[in-house]
């Protein structure tokens, strides 16, 4: 029985993709002067475009039909838990990216690293193109759920409040009929892509080195979080983190906060001590806004890529402002793959000095592990929404009934 139930699991659904994506693109690899392959391949690229379309279209849909109603429901103290969830995402990221400071000035200076950057293969043109423009960019989104959600719980309007709770009911519908069925074909067709490219194969050998370092660097934050999340709300955080492994793979596949946010959506809502209307307030909003995992690595890579083309890492001082302003950065770059480096290539440039060749290098590296920077990020929501379910009960807020089953 138990077998047969987790077969049929999101996350069981989710390796199988993997697995299956990268033995397809090895022997696609393999055979790459076939035309049956690249045929083959087409439609993969194809699939891959298309879902990536849909995907994308919905997530706008998915911040409003979620930020917005949670806001309401939270009334006189809409406000303030706006204020406490955007002050704990600036922590997370900075404190993430203050410890990958420190660890860089201790480990890079010993490592031996030599940059690697041989060409990809080249993947074919999607078929045809289905373009499926965003409604509005995942920021407007944000910004209009914070501004009408508030709004609507200032003023006490009951229709505006109807209609957000009727709209999140539908996009509720979207998600568990339409979203979570083809996240294992996209993320399959993902992973195929990756190892035909030779992304997996010949790239990541490469920074391995540097990569396993981050990663546990991931881990450690991630821990560290939940041990303050736990200490400070007084809930076992295991609770919370048994829950996120499907989240996590989903973040691996997709390599996009926002295209993960379902999916997070679903684990959080199954942790007993987690508030069921702060996982709706808190979930999809730290999905845009925490980016410990990214920023972290970042920070790293900046390091590395510093050492290797200019012979030694930046200023202690220098890293510290480019973390303060970086965590500001993270908080407006969008939930999408590679979205914390191409917002921060400014202060990449400005702040650290970076040439053409080092931001070259810098987004080649991030891209390679840009997957396990998002799913640290996407488990480290839970932590900071467990934060805020610790401050509604010190602070005597009451929970609002909201039934949403995911």
């Amino acid at each position: 029985m138990k077998k047969s139930s987790f077969s049929k699991s999101l996350p069981f659904k989710l390796l199988v993709a993997v697995f299956l994506g990268i033995i397809a693109g090895l022997i696609l690899n393999q055979y790459s002067t076939n035309g049956i392959s690249m045929a083959v391949l087409n439609i993969v690229v194809t699939v891959k475009y298309i879902l990536g379309q849909i995907i994308t279209f919905c997530v706008p849909l998915i911040i409003l039909g979620f930020i917005a109603p949670s806001i309401t429901k939270l009334g006189k103290n809409a406000s303030v838990m706006l204020g406490v969830a955007v002050v704990l995402a600036y922590g997370s990221s900075v404190g993430a990216a203050l410890f990958s400071t420190a660890s860089g000035f201790l480990l890079i200076p010993h490592l031996s690293i030599h940059s690697y950057t041989a060409g990809l293969k080249q993947l074919p043109e999607v078929i045809f193109e289905l373009e499926i423009p965003q409604i509005m960019s995942v920021m407007s989104a944000l910004v209009f759920s914070v501004m009408i959600g508030l709004a609507a719980a200032w003023t006490k309007s009951r229709l505006i409040t109807g209609i957000l709770d009727e709209f999140q009911k539908i996009v509720l519908s979207l998600v568990s009929r339409i979203i979570i069925p083809v996240l294992p074909l996209f993320i399959g067709s993902t992973f195929c892509g990756l190892t035909y490219e030779g992304t997996i194969t010949r790239q990541l050998p490469v920074f391995l080195k540097i990569i396993f370092l981050v990663l546990a660097g991931h881990f450690i934050w991630m821990a560290f979080l939940y041990i303050l999340a736990g200490v400070y709300s007084r809930e076992n955080p295991l609770e919370v983190l048994r829950h996120y492994a499907p989240a996590y793979l989903t973040a691996v596949g997709t390599m996009s906060s926002a295209a993960t946010l379902p999916v997070a959506l679903q684990c959080a809502s199954r942790a007993k001590p987690l508030r069921k209307d702060l996982v709706n307030f808190g979930i999809p909003l730290f999905a845009n806004i925490h980016l410990c995992g990214s920023v972290l690595t970042e920070v790293f890579f900046c390091m590395a890529v510093s050492k290797i083309l200019y012979g030694s890492v930046p200023a202690m001082g220098t890293m510290v402002i480019f973390c303060l302003l970086l965590g500001v950065f993270a908080i407006g770059a969008p939930g999408v793959p590679g979205g914390t480096v191409m917002a921060s290539l400014g202060i990449i440039t400005g702040v650290l000095k970076f040439d053409s060749s080092g931001t070259a290098l810098m987004l080649t590296i991030f891209a390679l592990q840009d997957s396990f920077g998002t799913a640290c990020n996407v488990t480290g929501d839970g932590a900071l929404t467990l934060m805020l379910t610790g401050y509604a009960k010190r602070h005597h807020i009451k929970e609002q009934n909201i039934d949403i089953d995911l």
